[in-house]
C-alpha cells in the first residue's frame, strides 16, 4: 500500500568520501511522516555516516539531503538523538531528572518554564523511569542510562526520534520497556532505529534500509538498498528498490 504521509527525509543521489577514501556512493532512500525505519548492516558499511549527514554533522560530495523540507543544519533541532555511547564524568553530582531536563536546552528556545517541566514529566512517564528521577544518573546500570537518553531525546519532543543501537548494554527488563515505549510513539513520531538486533524491532518495522558493498571499482563505497518489513517471523523481506 502506497504511503500518502509526507515525505519528511530525502537522501537524493548521495556520494560522501573520506578524503580520498569512498564510503558512500549513490544512496537515495525517502521516509514518510511517523514511518519506523531500521538501518542496518555490517561494521563499516557507513551507518554512522548517514547518521552524521542526517545530523548536519558532515556534508555530502554529491546529492543533496533534506530533512522536513530544510537542510539537515535547519532542522537538527527537530531531531531527537539517542547515541550508541554517551560518556560522561562519574564524578559529577546530575541527577537523572537534570539528565532529561537538558533535552529541553536550545540555543533559541525561552527560559525555562512550565511547559519545559510538563515535557519532562511526559518523557518520564513515556520511558517508564519516574521512579528514578532523582537517583543519581552514575548510579544507574547501562540499560538504565540508556532508557534515561531516550527520555532526554523525547523531552525535546522531536518530529524524528533517531536511535543508534539502542539496546547495546541493555538488561531483558529495560529492552522489553524501550519496545514498549517505541511501539507507543510509532505512527505519531518519526522513528529512525540504527540496530544489529533485528528481531528487537521486527514485530514494529515498516521498512528496513540495508547498507551493503558495490564491488565496481577498486575503491569500494557503499549503496543502500531498502526492503519492506517482513509479514511473518521468517518470512524474507522483499527487495523493492535499490
Amino acid at each position: 500500500m502506497k504511503n500518502s504521509r509526507p515525505v519528511i527525509i530525502q537522501f537524493s543521489q548521495v556520494a560522501f568520501s573520506y578524503g580520498s577514501e569512498p564510503v558512500l556512493e549513490n544512496v537515495n532512500f525517502h521516509v514518510h511522516q511517523g514511518e519506523f525505519i531500521a538501518l542496518v548492516g555490517p561494521n563499516g558499511a557507513g551507518k554512522s555516516t548517514i547518521l552524521k549527514l542526517l545530523l548536519g554533522l558532515e556534508q555530502p560530495g554529491k546529492g543533496t539531503i533534506q530533512v522536513l523540507g530544510q537542510n539537515p543544519q535547519e532542522s537538527r533541532s527537530r531531531i531527537g538523538y539517542v547515541p550508541q555511547h554517551a560518556e560522561y564524568d562519574k564524578s559529577f553530582p546530575i541527577s537523572v531528572y537534570e539528565v532529561i531536563r537538558m533535552g529541553c536546552l536550545h540555543p533559541s528556545r525561552r527560559r525555562w518554564n512550565q511547559v519545559d517541566e510538563l515535557a519532562v514529566r511526559r518523557a518520564m512517564e513515556q520511558v517508564e523511569i519516574q521512579d528514578l528521577a532523582r537517583r543519581p544518573y552514575s548510579a544507574l546500570s547501562g540499560g538504565q542510562r540508556r532508557r534515561v537518553l531516550v527520555a532526554r531525546a523525547l523531552a525535546a519532543e522531536p518530529d524524528i526520534l533517531v536511535l543508534d543501537e539502542p539496546t547495546a548494554n541493555m538488561d531483558a527488563e529495560s529492552e522489553e520497556r524501550l519496545f514498549k515505549t517505541l511501539g507507543r510513539l510509532k505512527g505519531n513520531t518519526t522513528i529512525l532505529i540504527v540496530t544489529h538486533d533485528t528481531e528487537f524491532v521486527s514485530a514494529l518495522t515498516d521498512r528496513v534500509l540495508c547498507i551493503g558493498e558495490r564491488t565496481g571499482s577498486e575503491k569500494r563505497a557503499h549503496r543502500l538498498v531498502q526492503h519492506k518489513a517482513a509479514p511473518a517471523e521468517h518470512a524474507p523481506p522483499e527487495l523493492f528498490g535499490g
